[in-house]
């Protein structure tokens, strides 16, 4: 079971937000991580490099800055089946770029913004979690 922890998701959300609005307003850019790292590989398209490399520096330095603050560690659990987690990847990936985005450019910031196109992909993709959860409670014996 998940454990209900509104006030760690309601500061996080509060961070979340924060690093997209200083996006937008230091780059310009919507805070769309798999823009922003799909920009790190080469031919880069634009002169934004530091940026970017910053701000996914700041994602994976993230548990650790909170495990210095809060003295525990990160709770995450991931499927030990290297063929689902790599069918999985594919699939995100694949989501992300069909979708024009990925959930924290259009769940994030394109919802903010009252785009039509980031509404019809944040339903998507919440139907589809939806979907993948109970069918891997349900189905799969999760």
């Amino acid at each position: 079971m998940t454990e209900f922890t509104p006030f760690a998701s309601l500061a996080g959300g509060m961070l979340i937000g924060l690093s997209a609005v200083l996006m937008m307003f230091w780059e310009g850019r919507v805070a769309g991580i798999s823009g922003i790292a799909g920009r790190l590989l080469p031919p880069y398209r634009d002169k934004a490099l530091p940026s970017r490399l910053g701000f996914v520096i700041g994602l994976v330095a993230a548990p650790a800055v909170m495990m210095v603050l809060t003295g525990s560690a990160a709770e995450q659990t991931v499927s030990s089946s290297i063929p689902l987690m790599a069918a999985a990847g594919l699939l995100v990936g694949f989501g992300s770029i069909w979708g024009n985005g990925c959930t924290s450019g259009h769940g994030v910031c394109g919802l903010s913004r009252l785009s039509t196109r980031s509404f019809v992909a944040t339903g998507i993709f919440m139907f589809t979690a939806f979907v993948t959860l109970f069918l891997a409670r349900h189905v799969m014996g999760g």
